[in-house]
């Protein structure tokens, strides 16, 4: 159930952000679902691999490639659903900064706590 509702907060920033941010653009809460889906299933399966990779580079930049990283996994699932568009490289990295920003603020109202 948390993870459903994780998915849900993160369509909900997802169209915040198409509304604030010039050029993203999302046609409906159907594909802004469909792509917080998406980007979920990248950051499990590519984002370990990207990371992986490209480890040098991490390390070389102290660790700021990894919003570079961030910004493939946006523009990969712009790829991948045709009812997202985000017009270039530098916007996808300021929506997955910003994306970040407003999950963990979102996430913060779940409640985590395990009573033992």
């Amino acid at each position: 159930m948390n993870t459903f509702l994780k998915i849900l907060l993160t369509a909900l920033a997802v169209v915040i952000l198409a509304n604030i941010l010039p050029g993203v653009e999302v046609s409906g809460y159907v594909s802004a679902i469909l792509v917080a889906v998406v980007i979920a299933l990248l950051n499990m399966i590519v984002r370990p691999l990207l990371i992986f990779f490209t480890l040098p580079a991490t390390i070389v930049t102290f660790g700021l490639f990894i919003f570079v990283i961030n910004a493939i996994i946006i523009l990969l699932a712009d790829k991948l659903v045709d009812d997202f568009k985000v017009p270039g490289f530098w916007t996808a990295l300021l929506f997955s900064i910003l994306l970040s920003i407003f999950r963990s603020f979102l996430f913060s109202f779940l409640n985590d706590k395990k009573e033992v």
